[in-house]
């Protein structure tokens, strides 16, 4: 396709099953063809990895030069597509679709760039490996074991004008393997033993060739749908079984995975469902298992809407291109059918187009409850035992009075004018207390209407037409009536019960998301169904959690959850559509104690691993910072062990200077690996009291080693308050963060101390040195994190330090010094009841300087 810059450009894709097929042969070879026909055509960029009959391609092409970017030393080459856009070619070839371009690039992924060149009216013809799509990374890592660091969304590729598939037979990809056309020699061998596995290779190529099919299917729908082709193109069997939830679907289930393994059809489940919402309770939990088993089978279910189960049928199997119908027989008798009609004989002339396979059944039960109209059992919630009372009672005694209020008027008022009260008491009787009542005051009013208001009176028999025209017609249409306004009541009573359900249902949905679902999900339960008590028993029959009165429960309700639990009630429930609300509860509970109990071992292995993470750094730093200075002390002394050798005095001076200031070394590097393990462990003891910050920082200053600081500047406001703190813990927290600004600040340290408002206290402690990047700020108190590796330690002493200041009720505060460096400041809470009256100490040491404290 060739374009003229306006407009989008054409994107076409090759595919291959595995490295090695020749998928950038055949681009190369589509770019001469290309070029031959006189197109404007490009090669932006191409990887023959060392393939010589790959490279000899490029020969005669146009190449665009690569752009360099050099990082960490090396010099990278990526494709250059301001020089592509700058040459506005019509066609350019660019390889490795999927590929990470180097870091400072424009694009992150270089298919982000063919999407500038596309955007700019320029095709480009691509190459991209199967396992490089992101859908399949999972199955590939399974698969082959090798987990692709480069993968590109099934989308981009999907959008592609043309995909054209690049396979080979794994046998075939051996042989050019072994024939040295894909890998050098020296990887030939490792390859084949790995990755190329025969077996690898045949699920790659498998892997590939569906993904196409799926994509050429998109593609046929898409065609079918623009021109309103309605008929199914048997391009592959596909075989739609009916789900209705009677006894008999799950057979038919099995017989047509059956029929579809043989032919290697895809198999499709649908259940019809009514449009009103309405249905048999039972067969809903049968449809759940049916559902389950379908897809155990390896089918996909789907339902429809619909109140006309044969059209909804016909239609489904069209829509989803179907080439088989299958359908269970029916048990309905003739009559039944003769009424509602056939769905079989319905479905077979709706599908002149479609192979209907209608399979007999030899099990007993009743018609599925789709196939027919809506069930007659009434819900317990429909109407009270007050409501139905009071609505015989009105059945009975509202013919009586009506005729006895109408007798003395019966000369003058003839029958016409009777009968509509008669109807409208019909109606009263069916609004309240349903179809039973309303057809007993209908049948009363009619035979007290002809004793006692037709003439002859007080005879059942009639002379005037009219007047049996007049009660035949009332009769009928209160019969209708009855019929019609019960059945709509028993409709919005089930209707009432499946909104109930459903909002209970959302309810404990979203109740799932909190910490602990459970003990919410059944209190709602209860309420829901009017218990007294609901608990949840382990496989000992202890109680785990309950709500309601625990000595009403008797076991009466036992449903099985997981794991030997069990959910039990206070009543047995006998009613299905709360036996539904039951065990779909059951179910819910059932997924939030198995979440409970996955994020406790969620949270152990977090443990675990932190712990391990632990250990494993430690023995790290063990390896090295724990050497060093042994291994400095060790040579010392070895030194002066020498007998052979007459060391001068210096020397030896020298000698034990190291050993003790190496002794003092591994002494500190042993100590915050024991406070790290206390602060891991949780078994730090904490004794808090009053503690003055100036003989903290004299403590600290005059017990370290701080020779190497140039310049040491010291400012307490010694009139303030003590803090409260543990002074054992503050000191070691203060000697490690002044320790570590001194291995990074050797030219100045100030250490200040003050009142920080609040009822806290600051000491900060302000280096001079390089600082820390805020981009590793996050994790400058994690263990065992070092800024770089010139200087020595384990890396724990801030991560002890912070700690030790969170232990005492403090906080540890990192901010940039002015000019350069970094602030680490503790905030710790001023001990109340103190006063003073102190004066402010300003020490500062110009090159080497000791402190002390002065008061007044």
């Amino acid at each position: 396709m060739v374009t003229t810059g306006a407009g989008r450009g054409a994107l076409r894709v090759y595919l291959g099953a595995a490295p090695g097929v020749g998928k950038t042969y055949r681009m190369l070879q589509e770019a001469h063809r290309r070029a031959e026909r006189g197109t404007d055509i490009v090669v932006g960029i191409v990887e023959t990895h060392g393939r010589e009959h790959t490279a000899a391609l490029i020969d005669g092409l146009e190449v665009i030069p690569r752009r360099t970017i050099e990082h960490r030393g090396a010099v990278l080459h990526e494709l250059d597509v301001e020089a592509v856009l700058d040459r506005r070619p019509e066609v350019v070839a660019v390889d490795e679709f999927a590929h990470t371009n180097a870091p400072g690039s424009v694009a992150t992924k270089r298919w982000q760039d063919v999407e500038r060149l596309l955007d700019a009216g320029i095709d480009v013809i691509t190459t991209v490996n199967i396992q490089h799509l992101e859908s399949l990374n999972d199955a590939l890592l399974r698969i082959t074991g090798v987990q692709q660091a480069e993968t590109i969304p099934d989308a981009v590729v999907r959008q592609a004008d043309q995909i054209e598939l690049v396979d080979m037979a794994p046998e075939a990809l051996h042989r050019r393997m072994i024939h040295g056309n894909v890998y050098p020699p020296e990887r030939v061998d490792k390859a084949l033993a790995n990755y190329f596995r025969i077996g690898n290779l045949t699920a790659l190529r498998e892997l590939a060739l569906l993904w196409v099919a799926d994509r050429v299917e998109e593609e046929l729908r898409r065609y079918r749908s623009d021109r309103s082709i309605d008929r199914p193109w048997e391009t592959r069997e596909r075989l739609v079984v009916a789900v209705t939830g009677s006894p008999w679907s799950e057979p038919l289930i099995r017989r047509a995975a059956r029929m579809a393994e043989r032919s290697r059809a895809e198999l499709i489940g649908v259940h019809v469902r009514r449009s009103d919402g309405l249905g048999s309770d039972t067969a809903d939990d049968q449809i759940a298992k049916h559902r389950q088993l379908l897809v155990d089978l390896g089918g996909r279910y789907h339902e429809v809407v619909g109140d006309d189960p044969a059209r909804q049928l016909t239609a489904f199997a069209r829509g989803e291109n179907a080439t088989q119908l299958l359908l269970g027989t029916s048990r309905r008798g003739r009559l039944d059918e003769l009424l509602h009609g056939s769905v079989i004989n319905r479905a077979i002339r709706n599908s002149p187009d479609l192979d209907v396979h209608v399979i007999s059944h030899d099990a007993d039960g009743d018609e599925p409850p789709i196939w027919r109209s809506a069930p007659r059992t009434m819900s317990r919630h429909r109407f009270t035992a007050r409501r139905r009372a009071l609505a015989w009672v009105l059945a009975v005694v509202g013919p009586i009075v009506l005729t006895a209020v109408f007798v003395p008027f019966r000369e003058d008022n003839g029958l016409p004018g009777v009968l509509p009260a008669y109807l409208l008491l019909v109606v009263i009787a069916a609004v309240t207390g349903g179809t039973g009542p309303a057809l007993l005051a209908s049948v009363g009013g009619f035979a007290l209407g002809n004793v006692f208001l037709t003439r002859p009176f007080e005879t059942f028999r009639i002379t005037a037409l009219s007047s049996v025209v007049g009660l035949v017609s009332f009769l009928s249409v209160a019969l209708l009536v009855a019929v019609i306004v019960g059945r709509l009541g028993r409709q919005s009573a089930e209707a009432e019960t499946a909104r109930t359900q459903a909002r209970a249902l959302a309810s404990a949905s979203a109740t799932l998301a909190d910490t602990d679902p459970v003990p919410e999900l059944l209190g709602q339960l209860r309420i829901l169904l009017e218990l007294d008590a609901m608990a949840v028993l382990d496989e000992h029959g202890e109680t785990i959690v309950s709500s309601g009165d625990t000595s009403r429960l008797d076991d009466a309700e036992h449903i099985d959850l997981t794991d030997g639990r069990s959910l039990v009630t206070s009543r047995p429930i006998a009613d299905a559509e709360d036996r539904l609300i039951l065990r779909a509860f059951a179910d819910q509970l059932t997924v939030a104690l198995r979440r409970a109990e996955l994020a406790g071992d969620a949270a152990r292995a977090e443990a675990l691993a932190e712990a391990d993470r632990f250990r494993t750094a430690l023995l790290r730093s063990v390896s090295h910072d724990l050497r060093t200075p042994l291994a400095s002390i060790t040579a010392a002394g070895s030194s002066l062990q020498q007998d052979d050798v007459e060391w001068p005095d210096d020397a030896r001076r020298e000698f034990l200077s190291t050993i003790v200031e190496e002794a003092g070394r591994l002494d500190r590097i042993v100590a915050n690996l024991l406070d790290a393990s206390r602060l891991e462990a949780g078994a730090l003891t904490i004794d808090r009291g009053p503690v003055r910050l100036d003989e903290v920082i004299e403590a600290v200053v005059s017990g370290i080693d701080l020779r190497n600081v140039r310049d040491l500047g010291v400012h307490v406001d010694i009139d303030m308050a003590p803090v409260r703190a543990d002074v054992g813990l503050l000191e070691r927290a203060l000697e490690n963060i002044v320790a570590n600004a001194a291995r990074h600040s050797p030219e100045r340290i100030e250490i200040r101390a003050g009142d920080g408002g609040d009822g806290e206290a600051y000491l900060s402690v302000v280096d001079h040195g390089p600082g820390v990047p805020p981009d590793r700020r996050p994790h400058m108190f994690d263990a065992f994190q070092q800024l770089d590796d010139r200087n020595p330690g384990v890396g724990l002493g801030l991560s002890v330090a912070q700690g030790f200041v969170t232990a005492m009720d403090g906080r540890l505060l990192v901010d940039d010094t002015e000019g350069g460096g970094l602030t680490v400041e503790i905030r710790l809470p001023l001990a109340t009841g103190w006063t003073t009256d102190r004066a402010t100490t300003d020490r500062a040491t110009m090159g080497r300087a000791t402190m002390g404290t002065t008061r007044s």
